[in-house]
């Protein structure tokens, strides 16, 4: 019976340590390799020899490596609870080699005893046993595993990471190691999961929740510059020492690591993170983060985060200014790192909802309210910080559309033009508080916004990438009472037809004797630019002449318009084109010369430094010798006797002006009959050249000034047969101006009521009976809305 025991208790491998304690002999041979890497001293460290005799048993036993791992797991249980540090460290270094060598079918159960040590280390409160399971953690991050994972885990460890990350340990070196852990530790995580099926997924909210917030938290306490470059460079061994450095690096490899089905959830965190600390109003540091999300993500994926920013923008409508400030700019720098197209098929979802932010920003600055209301309580509008707000839309809608072909920009120029509300005609944006300051402001902003967009336009046709649909109702804003909104038209439309980067050489007017030292460069006109001027050039014309006339057109209009007939002279002129800009020219000098206008000194002078500095210009583009000096002459005349109609001396801060322009005449004055008779010697159509420039009057003329309904109505009454715009009528003299007054004595003369059964009676000559003029008739109330 003894025998018998003996033999059991030899065999056994499941008996504890204290009953066969007194027999070290009779312990399993496992058990026995275990202990024997333990030195006496602690301070001596592992047995080295004797752990190469564990390793190579667990190699050749494989199937008794979980035992292994949990013999090893049980004595550092043990001396942790009697605070043997020393036992513990080995007992770890134990668990990281095997894990290293040993790549067996077994491994999965050897790994849960080693995690299970890990988690009681890190559940310890002792700093160096946290730190200490960490680096185990990450050693075994790093194995690739050759079997597969069912059942294991890793809750617990992104919970205990994240609180790492956030430690507050009294000591400031101990609380940075203990947080730079934390940190290394949620990398370890995301390695260790982020490919494996079978795992738990580490992109689910419930884990990005507390991963992404533990990062930025410790990239935020960090003084440091700006992220310095699309991928992480090779870190020296100070800055691998920093928090910060360590935290970007991991956010990096997060987000690079992100498919396209887990962007969502990975960016999400961040922009819950900068509302609940406030970190939109300061800017930088959420330009920071997404700096950092933009270049980290694969680029096929941008358009991704673009749109959770701008559904951002969306739920932070009703916040402050400053908020939404925030975002914008966010949104500004993520679309200037997008590569170009990358916006992908949100394109017009992102100028719709900027403009809808433009729009909701001007209605809270001019209402004073985020709900129209003037309640007590509600949060106060700071109008300067809405108007810091407009501003970073508008640039931000040119940040987009510098990103697009240009066929999409042309779509984008298209779809704000829609958006420009009209009075009286196409109310586009719904009714607000706001009235019509609100309406003007919209149309400034949204002209701005255009100016962005246009900015650096390059196009080979002209015809299909400025269509009517967008340049008609340009040109009809060029003629409204609003200074501002005419100079925002003129400025789309220089940007527009400057392909060849002219504009600046136009910036500074004057009558320079040798354009060459301009340096313009002029490229034969291509047959779509003939057919865009064939179909748009008497609109250009007639808009050039409207603009000059205006009262209160002032400097910087003038210079622009100056600058617009050279682009016309030098992008897309033919013989006919140069004609025509003549007539032109010398009806603008005409204009100048009128006091039916009544234009204000400067105006008139204005117009005569404009006529001046163009025509001197197009006789040294025309290089016909005898125009030249025609243009010379004159312009060495009023250098001498009136100074004040050259560009010269108008264009400048303070003109020195006539206090009337009384005696204009003779020598000062370009001559139509001695221009025409140069230039018909050169072989240019005398016949248009003796032919003076009328501007066409149409419909759009009055619409774009109306100010009232009336207006309107009448417009939409007149019945007038004309030609298309590109036809100009030579002798046409300006539409009569229709009234309520006329347009009353013309419905009561020949226009008869409808019958009062529905038909209507024809007015073909035929005689019938005069009845009630219709404004005198009486309707029944149904009838009078």
């Amino acid at each position: 019976m003894l025998l018998a025991t003996y033999i059991s208790v030899h065999t056994s491998e499941h008996i504890s340590c204290g009953v066969c304690g007194c027999c070290g002999a009779l312990r399993p041979r496992y058990k026995r390799l275990v202990d024997n890497i333990f030195p006496e001293d602690p301070e001596d460290g592992l047995v080295k020899a004797n752990m190469e005799k564990l390793t190579f048993y667990a190699l050749s036993a494989p199937e008794k490596l979980d035992r292994i791992g949990a013999y090893l797991s049980e004595r550092l249980s043990r001396d942790v609870a009697r605070h043997r540090y020393g036992y513990v460290c080995i007992a770890m270094e134990a668990l990281d080699q095997l894990l290293m060598a040993c790549h067996c079918q077994s491994i999965n159960l050897f790994v849960e005893s080693f995690l299970k040590m890990v988690r009681k280390l890190l559940e310890s409160d002792k700093p160096n046993l946290q730190i200490l399971g960490t680096n185990s953690f990450v050693k075994f991050a790093n194995i690739e595993e050759d079997t597969p994972s069912y059942h294991r885990s890793y809750d617990f460890f992104v919970s205990r990471f994240s609180e790492m990350c956030h430690s507050s340990f009294e000591d400031p070196d101990i609380r940075t190691k203990i947080r730079m852990a934390g940190i290394k530790g949620l990398q370890g995580v995301v390695r260790k999961t982020v490919n494996d099926e079978l795992q738990a997924n580490i992109w689910d909210p419930q884990h990005m929740d507390k991963i992404v917030p533990s990062l930025l938290f410790n990239l935020q306490s960090g003084e440091r510059t700006e992220s310095r470059s699309p991928s992480p460079l090779q870190a020296s061994e100070k800055e691998k020492e920093s928090p910060v450095e360590l935290t970007e690096r991991c956010f990096r490899e997060l987000l690079g690591r992100a498919a396209y089905g887990n962007i969502k959830n990975a960016v999400t965190p961040v922009l819950m993170h900068l509302d609940n600390h406030c970190l939109w109003e300061g800017k930088t540091f959420a330009v920071r983060c997404f700096k950092i999300i933009m270049y980290s993500i694969q680029s096929q994926h941008s358009h991704l985060v673009i749109q959770q920013l701008l559904g951002h923008l969306d739920a932070n409508s009703k916040n402050s200014a400053t908020v939404r400030a925030g975002i914008v700019e966010v949104l500004l720098e993520a679309a200037a790192i997008a590569a170009s197209g990358s916006v992908g098929p949100t394109v017009l979802e992102v100028f719709n909802t900027l403009l809808r932010q433009l729009r909701l920003s001007v209605d809270y600055e001019l209402t004073g309210s985020y709900d129209g209301s003037t309640n007590i309580g509600t949060k106060i509008i700071k109008a300067h910080e809405e108007r810091q707000l407009q501003e970073a839309v508008i640039r931000t809608i040119g940040s987009f559309a510098n990103t697009l072909p240009t066929y999409q920009r042309s779509e984008v120029m298209l779809f704000i033009m829609g958006k420009i509300p009209v009075p009286g005609l196409h109310p586009v944006l719904p009714a607000t508080g706001s009235g019509p300051d609100g309406t003007r402001m919209i149309q400034v902003m949204l002209l701005k916004s255009l100016v962005q967009v246009t900015a650096g336009f390059q196009t080979t046709n002209m015809l299909t990438a400025l269509p009517s649909s967008f340049l008609e109702p340009l040109l009809s804003f060029s003629l409204t009472e609003d200074p501002e909104v005419r100079l925002l038209v003129l400025q789309i439309l220089l940007s527009l037809i400057d392909r060849h980067d002219n504009r600046p050489k136009f910036a500074n007017i004057s009558s320079i004797s040798d354009i060459s030292m301009l340096k313009l460069k002029v490229d034969k006109c291509s047959r779509q630019d003939n057919l865009f001027m064939k179909k748009h050039g008497q609109q250009l014309y007639r808009h050039i002449y409207l603009g000059c006339k205006e009262q209160s057109s002032g400097r910087q209009h003038y210079e622009t318009l100056f600058t617009l007939l050279g682009l016309l002279s030098v992008e897309l002129a033919n013989e006919e084109v140069v004609v025509d800009l003549i007539r032109l020219a010398l009806a603008l000098q005409d204009l100048a010369l009128t006091t039916d206008e009544a234009l204000p000194v400067y105006n008139r002078c204005a117009v005569h430094a404009v006529a001046a500095a163009y025509l001197n210009l197009i006789c040294q583009l025309t290089t016909v010798p005898a125009f030249c000096q025609h243009i010379h002459e004159v312009i060495e005349v009023r250098q001498k006797e009136s100074p004040h109609l050259l560009p010269e001396d108008v264009f400048v801060d303070n003109p020195k002006l006539p206090s009337s322009l009384e005696k204009v005449e003779g020598g000062v004055l370009f001559l139509q009959s001695k221009i025409t008779e140069v230039l018909g010697g050169s072989g240019y159509n005398t016949e248009r050249l003796a032919t003076p420039y009328v501007p066409q009057y149409t419909d759009e003329d009055r619409l774009s000034k109306r100010k009232s309904i009336g207006e309107t109505i009448s417009l939409q009454v007149e019945v007038e047969s004309r030609n298309s715009p590109e036809k100009e009528e030579v002798n046409r003299t300006p539409a009569e101006e229709i009234t309520f007054e006329t347009l009353k004595n013309a419905i009561g003369m020949s226009t008869p009521p409808p019958s009062p059964s529905g038909t209507i009676s024809s007015g073909y000559g035929q005689t019938q009976s005069r009845s009630v003029p219709i404004y005198e008739m009486k309707f029944p109330d149904l009838c009078v809305y």
